[in-house]
């Protein structure tokens, strides 16, 4: 559970330090990267219960730079008046890649993920 809870507080500020940080990734709203930040957070959340493990750490992050990527690309056309171009998108998830190996670190090296566990 802790790390759904910093999944959720971290990846609504990777997407809305992204806002602010890159001009080809413009929101209308406040509130709008949160949601999308929200989405990917919860996405990553059950990608990483279904197949987070040691031998397959490298994976799971690159599958997560793609769907934060698509996340933030397909969901920002949702929202009127916020544009996303394909390069702010791909940066974004970049961001959230970043963090989402220091998450994987964290998760793996204090236990938090069941090593005997397999994904069916």
């Amino acid at each position: 559970m802790g790390g759904f809870i910093l999944k959720i507080i971290l990846c609504p500020v990777a997407v809305l330090f992204a806002s602010w940080l890159l001009t080809n990734v413009t929101f209308s709203n406040w509130y709008q990267p949160i949601v999308l930040g929200i989405v990917i957070a919860i996405v990553g959340y059950f990608m990483e219960v279904l197949m987070l493990r040691k031998d397959t750490n490298w994976l799971a992050t690159l599958l997560d730079f793609f769907m934060a990527t698509a996340i933030v690309y397909f969901g920002s056309l949702m929202f009127v008046n916020s544009f996303v171009s394909f390069w702010g998108a791909v940066f974004t998830g970049l961001l959230v890649a970043a963090t989402e190996v220091f998450q994987h670190y964290w998760l793996l090296h204090s236990g938090r993920v069941d090593e005997d566990a397999v994904a069916d």
